[in-house]
């Protein structure tokens, strides 16, 4: 054994890095449900194709950018190509470097693949995959390091357990800025775009539920007192959440809705995760009811947007996770976490810099993925054609169909024959 490594937390972080990583596929599911049906295929493809772009552009730069020593924007290029990423522990933990690295690996993953939900059905799949693996570097590395590798959030006091900004907010307000430089769906505010399979929303939202034991709990990087804390809120909290759901669901229109109970689900897991291992669990239950309102609200209003923001991602993960940072601010116990108390408890510095982290990464998620949306908008088309939009994305891009109409196995028949003619 490797002096300074603990076994039981290794076999604890090798399984969480397992849990999240398996989070991205049960994304697409969760995701694939809710689009119409001939883009079925096409939207889990993205959840996908993030963990292989993601996942290489992460060991070849973005590891080193979110935790190399740098500056406070961002981190350097010492860890490049996995250098000086070892067996050997990373300083201050009891697990082998190189086990740290796969862990946040999973994180830049599937914060990746969430923003593929402001663009389902209409970007084009390289275009999504170009994006992906830039966005990977520039907005997601940069917001880590912030929180988690040394940068000025972290510096200067601001708690997030497992991924408030970087993943949570970052993703939602990224999200937006898709929505807007891509633009909407053909026809969208016109005709009712609903989800075609409810069943893969509950399952997927379940695995999701499932694999964020792992990323929160995981989160504290040893089988100790705080991973056991964020494992337990990370069970209070989404079920107080979708409880809450059901009253709203049931006063505004009398029914409580399968989708709602699925989107309730991720949103409590997503308002936990940046205080998982900084509140009591009491305060993560009311957590859980709070989170509902902003979110439900965001739902509720947003067919009266503009913006065709097609999956809620900035309802599910940026609202929620906005909530969970604050909440950190007003609610935090050193007697639970050992590292600070909230304004409640007498600690009003640890709101500001809450709230200075929720600042800092609106604006720079926003607006950083507006840029660099415009800028490949230059370069290359950002969407599918018209045609291929009515048509749907699963034949077009793929060749293939999730279910069998014979429409698409006609299409690729036909290119085939052309493209044999031609030959």
């Amino acid at each position: 054994m490797t002096a300074g490594i603990d076994t039981g937390d290794t076999a604890w972080v090798l399984t969480a890095t397992a849990l999240v990583l398996m989070m991205t596929p049960a994304l697409g599911l969760f995701y694939a449900g809710l689009v119409r049906s001939k883009n079925t295929l096409n939207t889990f493809m993205m959840c996908l194709g993030a963990i292989s772009v993601a996942l290489i552009t992460w060991a070849l730069v973005g590891y080193s950018f979110a935790f190399d020593s740098g500056n406070g924007f961002i981190g350097g290029f010492g860890n490049a190509l996995l250098s000086g990423v070892t067996l050997e522990p990373r300083a201050g933990q009891t697990i082998p470097h190189l086990l740290f690295f796969a862990f946040q690996a999973t994180f830049c993953i599937i914060t990746t693949a969430l923003v593929c939900g402001a663009v389902v059905e209409r970007m084009r799949f390289g275009a999504f995959l170009i994006f992906s693996a830039l966005w990977s570097v520039l907005v997601y590395a940069v917001l880590a390091h912030w929180v988690f590798g040394g940068g000025w959030l972290q510096s200067g006091g601001t708690l997030d357990f497992a991924g408030g900004v970087p993943v949570e907010m970052a993703s939602g307000f990224s999200a937006l800025a898709a929505a807007i430089v891509v633009g909407p769906r053909r026809d969208w505010g016109r005709q009712a775009f609903l989800p075609h399979n409810a069943m893969f929303v509950l399952l997927g939202a379940g695995l999701l539920w499932f694999g964020w034991f792992g990323f929160n709990g995981g989160s504290a990087l040893a089988a100790n007192k705080s991973g056991v804390l964020a494992f337990v809120n990370t069970l209070l909290c989404p079920a107080c959440t979708l409880a809450a759901w059901f009253v709203l669901d049931l006063l505004r229109t009398r029914r409580v809705t399968a989708i709602g109970a699925a989107t309730a689900i991720v949103v409590g897991c997503v308002a936990i995760t940046p205080a998982a291992g900084y509140i009591s669990p009491g305060w993560a239950m009311a957590l859980g009811v709070i989170a509902a309102l902003p979110s439900y609200a965001v739902i509720v209003l947003r067919p009266r947007w503009r913006v065709d923001e097609t999956l809620d991602v900035l309802a599910a993960h940026g609202t929620a996770g906005l909530v969970g940072i604050l909440f950190i601010g007003l609610v935090a116990q050193v007697g639970w976490n050992g590292v600070s108390d909230g304004l409640f408890y007498g600690n009003a510095d640890q709101l500001l810099w809450q709230t200075l982290a929720v600042v800092g990464t609106v604006a720079y998620s926003f607006g950083a993925t507006y840029v660099l949306l415009k800028v490949l908008g230059a370069l290359m088309p950002l969407r599918v054609s018209n045609d291929d939009e009515a048509l749907g994305l699963d034949v077009v891009t793929h060749g293939e169909e999730a279910y069998a109409t014979g429409e698409g196995a006609l299409l690729v028949l036909q290119e085939t024959t052309i493209g044999a003619g031609r030959t």
